[in-house]
């Protein structure tokens, strides 16, 4: 369950993120036996349209266009994506606990991190501190993935 929590404070900053890395996993059968993930995210169309889908969020976010993470779509987007993430990184009996932990930890956290990068954009850039919080976001949620991984056995590819 603490994975399902980080990906949930991943997901709070990037919503296609937590999705995008769990289905590449599934794809690669590298998520832990008895995962709670729904058998799609394994197929590899679904890994390339999610790391594409979730590219797209990294690349839009640093346009003045982009809107802000807690507007509604954003926030449920965030909830849908990191509870299909957070259950795809329990084990099946716990996969709807997983997936509320996974999705209401990035809803709660998408505030958070949207008022710290308003506070850091007039001095650094929308760029700047997009290409910042991308890369944090990328290196936790392969981070929790591989230590999830290692620390449990693997699954064949769903």
């Amino acid at each position: 369950m603490l994975a399902s929590f980080l990906m949930g404070l991943v997901g709070g900053q990037r919503g296609l993120t937590p999705l995008a890395t769990v289905s590449v996993a599934a794809a690669r059968g590298d998520l832990p036996e008895d995962n709670g993930a729904p058998r799609i995210l394994a197929h590899p169309l679904v890994a390339v349209a999610t790391v594409a889908l979730a590219a797209a969020e990294l690349a839009g976010d640093k346009m003045k266009s982009a809107p802000d993470r807690i507007v509604p779509i954003g926030l449920i987007t965030r909830f849908v994506t990191s509870a299909i993430a957070g259950a795809s990184l329990a084990p099946r009996r716990q996969r709807w606990m997983a997936a509320a932990l996974g999705g209401t930890t990035a809803v709660i956290a998408s505030y958070p991190g949207w008022r710290a990068r308003i506070a850091l954009i007039p001095q650094y850039g929308q760029t700047r501190t997009g290409v910042i919080e991308d890369a944090i976001v990328v290196i936790s949620a392969v981070t929790i993935l591989r230590s999830l991984v290692q620390s449990a056995p693997r699954s064949v590819a769903l």
